[in-house]
């Protein structure tokens, strides 16, 4: 998750450098606002890992795939390199396929990880995740699949403004 954060950080921080060397695309940024929330949420809900009071060695390996799929992520909005490309829209809509493919595994995961935590902690979740983990699903499939501009205008602050309705309604509680 550190590296993650590290990658997206350090991104950004060379846009800010070097403003000229490559065409911003406001897509690409968006989502990397968006996969930036999703790292600091993620940091956030596995402080819930402490309720588990039998780990084994599977969940940990688990854990450790979820951290590495937002990594993947990180790692395909800002490349080691852009040379192949003439900026970041040509770059986003060349690896649509993995960024999407990956932000739907993560999806799984999240279901998947907030089962682990306990029948009573995916209760709490359990309506909305059978509503929202499908749509995902089929907005990212769409998604990889699609050149429209439009439509991944509307994905991306869709998604962001979902993920900050999910985590003001759910964890912003005293």
């Amino acid at each position: 998750v550190g590296l993650g954060v590290t990658r997206l950080l350090s991104g950004v921080a060379r846009l800010v450098q070097h403003p000229q060397q490559h065409l911003l695309y406001s897509v690409h940024l968006a989502w990397v606002a968006s996969v930036l929330l999703s790292l600091i949420h993620f940091w956030w809900w596995e402080f819930s890992l402490y309720q588990i009071s039998t780990w084994t060695f599977g969940i940990y390996l688990f854990v450790i795939g979820y951290a590495i799929f937002l990594f993947l992520q990180c790692a395909l909005l800002f490349p080691d390199s852009l040379q192949e490309y003439e900026n970041y829209e040509d770059f986003f809509f060349a690896r649509r396929a993995w960024f999407f493919g990956l932000l739907a595994a993560t999806s799984l995961f999240d279901f998947i990880d907030t089962r682990i935590k306990g029948e009573e902690h995916f209760s709490r979740f359990s309506g909305e995740y059978f509503i929202r983990t499908p749509i995902l699903i089929i907005m990212c499939i769409v998604a990889a699949k699609t050149r429209s501009k439009k439509f991944h205008v509307v994905f991306v602050a869709a998604t962001l403004i979902y993920q900050l309705s999910w985590i003001f309604r759910l964890f912003d509680r005293l």
